[in-house]
């Protein structure tokens, strides 16, 4: 992330609208089960927010500093914090009850990361576990708050057959002029 848009992530602007907005608009009602991973926390506004949410939570995050000022801040709580790569977990099959992916998806920079990260997830994943999330729709704006950074943004019209592809079913994406979310889940059988 560039120093403007990590800026903006640990801001108290941002946690207000990952806890009023952003959060309750992906999950809703929905049970997330008992054990949950969250991919790509990057400073953790939203894994601030899991922590009351789930009895368990685990989080994967690729960038060092991140990974490490996230242990550091998280392990009061009891959140595990792997310095990983999304696209390659170091958790067994079949552990999570949910995989969750908040605004972090165009941070991949190619279609071919994207798949692997929703391979990934699918692994992880028990039978009947949920991958849900949301990111952003592209735009100008959204283009320059990432100059000098990875932007790779995903049509939201293109991602319910690439989440099949990857062995998701009740694939669901709904979206507005700013962004969409998403939910699948892995099959129960």
């Amino acid at each position: 992330m560039n120093k403007t848009h990590l800026e903006l992530c640990s801001s108290a602007e941002w946690a207000d609208a990952v806890r009023g907005q952003i959060i309750p608009w992906v999950i809703g009602d929905t049970d997330l089960g008992d054990d949950v991973l969250e991919v790509g926390p990057g400073p953790g506004r939203t894994t601030e927010v899991l922590t009351e949410l789930v009895p368990r939570l685990s989080a994967a995050e690729v960038d060092g500093d991140l990974a490490r000022a996230l242990t550091e801040r998280m392990a009061p709580k009891g959140v595990e914090v792997a310095h990983a790569d999304a696209t390659d977990l170091p958790y067994e099959q079949g552990r999570f009850s949910a995989v969750l992916s908040f605004t972090m998806l165009h941070h991949l920079p190619t279609a071919e990361q994207q798949d692997r990260l929703f391979a990934e997830a699918a692994r992880v994943l028990r039978p009947g576990g949920l991958f849900a999330g949301n990111d952003s729709v592209d735009s100008g704006p959204f283009r320059e708050l990432h100059v000098d950074d990875v932007c790779n943004p995903i049509d939201p019209s293109a991602l319910p057959p690439r989440l099949e592809k990857a062995g998701f079913v009740d694939v669901e994406v709904d979206a507005n002029e700013y962004g969409y979310r998403f939910r699948a889940r892995r099959p129960r059988t």
